[in-house]
């Protein structure tokens, strides 16, 4: 059924119509709609985690198997927390639904501060003034409901989000009808859902529902259409149906470009998955292509200052050697990524210990290329068993600060920064080791 849909998507949109909610003004005697929110996991805003993790070198195999900035299977494309505000017209005031109120808004601000076990109790708190208030089939509690499942959906806690998704939709379709923008919302968020877990079937049918509901009440020109053309985009990539996924996930590209949000972050993430597409199907010409959109875009509105900016052209690096593509214009950019690097961060990032280990590898298979001049095999060994020693430096004392400190990779205390930088010093003083045996 998705198909008939993506043909329609895949035409040309003339006209853009964007469907705004109005917000009732708060006062005395009318309660503001409840907003149905997206508060999923969302790309790390500081841009030291987002470098790509490395390979594992095998023995006697250099192989640049390139890792680029992974997405997160679950995260939204929103930028933060996406607080949707719908539109409906209630005058019920009493003493519960302005609890409900409060504790909704302290919630937010709780889960935003990470404070999720605070923003729990609120969270829950309000779902009972909601039922108090309003009754137990009032949209308002459909809203309570799913902000308490999407809060349980990034603590995981599946087995409590579910029934909290499928009582908000329920209580939604009673009130406005199956085919209401608020159940497509509600849809969508059913479909994140179910996609961490890894759930495909059911989130394609949720995405399939969400995209049909989208298209009627928004247009084809509209983000919120687009965001889930994406997301059924994935879903049918991970059921291992490439070509149409590359057909969804193109054209909710397209419709933020037309839009106006071509050099948005939210339109860089796409472009990035498109590229691993690319690359897992062994189309490296349209992924080397999209990736040196995706470096010019950032050169263009960051400059070489920003970080996001290096790992564009890091990752068009990797692209270049797995392709079996220039040597010589995977080391310059390297090279350039390093520099910038020095710049930017402490000289003992790691960061600076994997770029050192990617160009190591370069040194390596330009040295296999060398043909009888001794003295340019001598500095390109030179070079990469010094680019590997200053890697493996970095990368065990970063390794050994995390020992002094007293925590293991699985503690508890250890948080998922410091966990990824763990996994990832690690990876390098491995890949790092055994390449210095090979040369």
């Amino acid at each position: 059924m998705w198909r008939t849909w993506r043909i329609a998507a895949a035409s040309r949109v003339t006209t853009t119509t964007r469907r705004t909610f109005p917000i009732p003004i708060i006062n005395k005697t009318s309660v503001p709609p409840p907003p149905l929110t997206t508060i999923g996991f969302h790309f790390q805003k500081s841009t030291s985690t987002l470098f790509p993790l490395l390979p594992a070198l095998f023995l006697g195999c250099l192989s640049f198997a390139p890792v680029l900035a992974q997405e997160d299977i679950s995260s939204t494309d929103s930028d933060g927390t996406d607080f949707r505000k719908l539109d409906e017209t209630s005058v019920v005031s009493n003493i519960h639904t302005s609890k409900w109120r409060v504790f909704t808004d302290n919630a937010r601000d709780l889960f935003l501060q990470g404070k999720l076990e605070d923003a729990e109790r609120l969270f829950v708190g309000a779902l009972e003034q909601a039922k108090q208030g309003f009754g137990i089939r009032d949209p308002h509690v459909a809203s309570s409901c799913n902000n308490l499942a999407e809060l349980y959906r990034v603590k995981k806690a599946f087995d409590k989000a579910e029934p909290l998704y499928l009582e908000a939709i329920s209580i939604l379709e009673a009130s406005y009808g199956d085919e209401d923008i608020r159940v497509g919302a509600a849809l969508h968020n059913l479909g994140q859902f179910y996609l961490v877990q890894k759930k495909v079937d059911e989130a394609l049918t949720c995405y399939e529902r969400a995209l049909k509901i989208k298209r009627r009440a928004l247009g084809e020109g509209h983000a919120d259409y687009a965001e889930t053309m994406y997301h059924l985009g994935k879903v049918l990539y991970l059921k291992g149906n490439a070509k149409d996924a590359e057909v969804l996930i193109k054209d909710s590209i397209r419709i933020i470009e037309e839009g106006g949000q071509a050099e948005s972050l939210l339109c860089m993430r796409r472009l990035q998955y498109l590229v691993q597409i690319y690359i897992n199907v062994g189309k490296f010409p349209d992924a080397l292509n999209i990736q040196r959109k995706i470096l010019h875009t950032m050169e263009m509105s960051k400059g070489w200052e920003s970080l996001e900016t290096v790992i564009a052209a890091e990752s068009l690096a990797l692209i270049i050697l797995k392709s079996s593509g220039s040597l010589m214009e995977a080391k310059e950019l390297l090279q350039r990524c390093l520099d910038s690097r020095r710049k930017l961060l402490p000289q003992d990032h790691i960061q600076i210990a994997a770029n050192m280990l990617h160009m190591a590898r370069v040194e390596c298979l330009l040295y296999k290329k060398t043909s009888g001049d001794i003295s340019e095999a001598a500095i390109l060994i030179d070079n990469a068993r010094d680019h590997l020693g200053n890697a493996i430096r970095i990368a065990q004392q970063t390794l050994d600060k995390f020992s002094k400190q007293g925590v293991t990779r699985n503690s508890y205390e250890v948080g998922r920064t410091d966990k990824h930088t763990q996994r990832t010093a690690l990876l390098i003083l491995v890949s790092a080791t055994l390449l210095c045996l090979i040369i």
